[in-house]
C-alpha cells in the first residue's frame, strides 16, 4: 500500500461519533443497500438523537431494524426510507417508521444524479487496497451516483466485506472521501427462502421451456430459488448468467458446469449481477471471483442492455393478477410489502432479446384465516400497485399452466388467466369476466 495513501487514510481515519457530527437537521443521509448498510456509523447517529430534528435517511432493503428507527419511535428526530422493502423494512412501514420511494431500478442511478438530494453519504466497504480503492463489495448497485452528488462521504470500513470485481464504479479513491470509521461486524446472511409443492409444480413447468445457451435471471423467493436447484440438476449447457441479484442457487448452477456464459454476447463468459443476497457460500464465492462481474444497476437492468443477449429468460414472483393482465408484485392492496425491483427491467428487457422469454410467476391461490383466496382477480385489490402493466407481460404462470399474453385482446386474454387460476375459482372468475365486459365465450369445445 502506497505511503501517501496510508498517511491520507490515519489523517481520515475518526471514531463514529466524531465522524456523524458533519450530519445535520434536516439533511438527507445515505445508509448504502442491502447487506452493506452501516451499523457504527448508525448507532452513532443515533446516540445524537436529541441534537437532531428532521433527519431524512435513505436506504434499500436493510437488513435489520435501524438503530435511528429504535430511539426514535415518533419519529421527531429521524425518519428511514428506502426503494425496496425488505421485512424489518416491512414491519416498520406498519408502523409509519418506514416510507417507500417508488423506483424503475434501472434509473436509481440517475433520480441521484438529477432528482435527489444527498447531503451526507454513508457507506460500508471492504478495506482499502494499495492503490487506495476502498471496493463496495456486493452491493455495487447505485453506491457510485450517491458518491458523486452529495457534499460529505463517510465510509465505515469493514474487512468482512466481500470483495468483488468489476465490472466498473465497483470502488471508490481515498481521494473522494471526507472521513473513515472502522467496523467489524459479519455480513447478514439471508437463508434461500424454501420452495414448497406449488414452487416446485412451477419451477417444472419453467424448465419444460427452457434450453441450451439460454441467459437467466432469477428473481427473489422459493419458486426462482427452486429453479435454480433444478437446472443444477439438469442437463442443460452453455447457461449465461446476467441478473439484478445473485444469490446460492446460482453457486449451484455454476459449480454444477451449467453455467460458461459462451453463448452471450455481451459479457461473453462473465456473470453479471449488481447485487448478492445469500449465505455464507454466495459470499465466500463472489469475493475476487474473476468470473462473476459487479456492475451498476443502469447498466445491469437497462433492458436495452439486457437485450443485447439472445435468449434472456427473466423469472420472477407476483402478488395477484387482474383478468386483464396487470402485475402487482410489490403491495398488498395499499400495503408496501416489497418493491418493483428488476421485475419491470427484466420483463421488458427479456422480451426485446432475441429468443427471450420472461415468466411472472405466483401460486393460483393462497390460504387467509383458514379460507382460500385466489390471486387471480377481476381487477385488482384496491391501492394494490401495478408493477408490470398488461401490455408489458410476457407467459403468466401458476401451477396450473404457462399461458402467452402478447398480442392477445382483453377477452383471450381473460380466457387464458382463467384457465390458470385455481379450479374453485374458475366459474366465479368467468361470471365476474362477463360482468366487466372481457369475457367473450370463444368456439373452443
Amino acid at each position: 500500500m502506497g505511503t501517501n495513501f496510508q498517511e491520507e487514510y490515519k489523517r481520515k481515519l475518526v471514531t463514529p461519533d466524531e465522524a456523524v457530527k458533519v450530519v445535520k437537521s434536516g439533511d438527507w443521509v445515505e445508509y448504502g443497500t442491502f447487506t452493506g448498510q452501516v451499523v457504527e456509523l448508525d448507532k452513532a447517529l443515533a446516540r445524537r438523537k436529541d441534537e437532531l430534528y428532521d433527519v431524512k435517511i435513505r436506504g434499500m432493503g436493510r437488513v435489520g431494524t435501524p438503530e435511528v428507527v429504535l430511539v426514535d419511535p415518533e419519529n421527531e428526530h429521524f425518519s428511514f426510507h428506502t426503494s425496496h422493502m425488505g421485512a424489518s423494512e416491512r414491519a416498520l412501514a406498519d408502523k409509519n417508521l418506514c416510507w417507500y420511494l417508488p423506483i424503475l431500478y434501472h434509473e436509481l442511478p440517475g433520480y441521484y444524479r438529477k432528482h435527489i438530494k444527498t447531503n451526507v453519504v454513508f457507506l460500508t466497504v471492504a478495506p482499502m487496497d494499495k492503490w487506495g480503492y476502498f471496493n463496495f463489495g456486493p452491493q455495487v448497485s447505485h453506491a457510485m451516483a450517491g458518491c458523486e452528488t452529495t457534499s460529505t462521504i463517510i465510509l465505515e470500513v469493514n474487512p468482512n466485506v466481500s470483495q468483488v470485481l468489476g465490472g466498473f464504479q465497483e470502488a471508490i479513491h481515498i481521494s473522494k472521501v471526507d472521513k473513515i470509521v472502522e467496523a467489524n461486524w459479519v455480513q447478514p446472511q439471508i437463508p434461500s427462502i424454501a420452495p414448497n409443492d406449488v414452487d416446485t409444480k412451477i419451477a417444472n413447468l419453467i424448465m419444460e421451456r427452457l434450453q441450451d445457451g439460454d441467459c437467466v435471471q432469477l428473481g427473489i423467493g422459493g419458486m426462482p430459488n427452486m429453479v435454480g436447484k433444478l437446472i443444477a440438476q439438469s442437463d442443460l449447457k452453455d447457461l449465461g448468467i446476467h441478473t439484478e441479484m445473485f444469490v446460492d442457487s446460482f453457486v449451484d448452477m455454476i459449480e454444477n458446469g451449467q453455467v460458461t456464459g459462451a453463448r452471450k454476447n455481451i459479457d461473453k463468459y462473465k456473470v453479471v449481477c449488481t447485487f448478492a443476497l445469500g449465505s455464507k457460500i454466495t459470499y465466500d464465492y463472489i469475493t475476487n471471483n474473476p468470473q462473476i462481474a459487479f456492475y451498476p444497476v443502469d447498466y445491469t437492468n437497462d433492458p436495452f442492455v439486457i437485450s443485447q443477449n439472445d435468449n434472456v429468460v427473466a423469472i420472477n414472483n407476483c402478488v395477484e393478477v387482474d383478468l386483464t393482465g396487470q402485475v402487482c408484485s410489490e403491495s398488498a392492496g395499499h400495503r408496501m410489502i416489497s418493491g418493483t425491483g428488476g421485475q419491470w427491467d427484466f420483463t421488458y428487457g427479456a422480451y426485446r432479446s432475441k429468443g427471450g422469454r420472461a415468466f411472472i410467476c405466483m401460486s393460483s391461490a393462497y390460504t387467509k384465516k383458514g379460507s382460500l383466496v385466489s390471486r387471480i382477480k377481476s381487477t385488482l385489490t384496491p391501492g394494490a400497485v401495478v408493477t408490470s402493466p398488461r401490455t408489458m407481460v410476457h407467459y403468466l404462470v401458476t401451477e396450473y399452466g404457462i399461458v402467452e399474453l402478447k398480442g392477445r385482446t382483453l377477452w383471450e386474454r381473460a380466457e387464458a388467466v382463467i384457465s390458470i387460476a385455481h379450479p374453485d375459482f374458475r366459474d366465479q372468475l368467468v361470471k365476474e369476466a362477463e360482468e366487466i365486459g372481457v369475457w367473450r365465450r370463444s368456439n373452443k369445445r
